[in-house]
């Protein structure tokens, strides 16, 4: 199996780029605001679910595909783009009215968002490609090794994640000022449409 060392290293890696703003980030910050931890727990586990179907797509080679058919990487980034935006959109809209929705169905309608944001992102995919045969041995069975690598790289995301779903849930006690909380909320509405940009041109080929 992988050395303790090279899973070490494996681990600051994902650490750091976790640690980066992106997407997941910058979404459940404007979620955890507008709606609250419940829901932005709920978009951790639609991105935890995400992240793990796309590191096993990786592993049995749709990764790969991805950097081979342009169409398919272009269709999938540009997807994943305009999901982007129209949570930054929703966000925007719902800073000046919030709509009472059940519960239970907006946490499962937070949690199929979370998932999409990941599915739909190439990005995601082409990191586990690029990343992960870096650490695999060769002369060992690849999938244990990849699977070791999966739950190493999703677990540390889903606590950054869920680190900042709290910390993003302890600032709304701060904004109950409506005027307050609609220009907070469309500051990260807007980040969160600036991300999606910086995404396109980021995966661009």
């Amino acid at each position: 199996m992988i050395e303790l060392a090279a899973l070490a290293t494996f681990a600051f890696t994902v650490l750091v780029i976790e640690l980066t703003p992106g997407p997941n980030m910058a979404w459940l910050a404007v979620l955890s605001v507008s709606e609250g931890r419940r829901a932005g727990f709920a978009a951790v586990a639609g991105i935890a679910l995400g992240l793990t179907v796309v590191a096993a797509a990786a592993a049995l080679g749709l990764g790969a595909l991805l950097e081979q058919v342009d169409w398919l990487y272009e269709t999938l980034r540009w997807a994943g783009v305009a999901f982007l935006v129209y949570l930054g959109l929703e966000g925007w809209l719902k800073a000046n009215a919030r709509q009472e929705t059940p519960e239970h169905q907006s946490n499962l309608r937070y949690f199929a968002h979370g998932f999409l944001i990941n599915a739909l992102n190439p990005k995601a995919a082409l990191f586990y490609v690029s990343v992960f045969p870096q650490f695999i041995r060769p002369d060992a069975p690849v999938a244990p090794q990849a699977a070791m690598l999966a739950v190493i790289s999703v677990s540390i995301a889903t606590l950054i994640h869920l680190g900042i779903v709290a910390l993003a849930g302890s600032a709304r006690r701060f904004l109950e000022d409506p005027k307050r909380h609609r220009i907070f909320q469309r500051t990260l509405s807007l980040l969160l449409i600036g991300v999606a940009i910086w995404l396109l041109m980021a995966t661009a080929r």
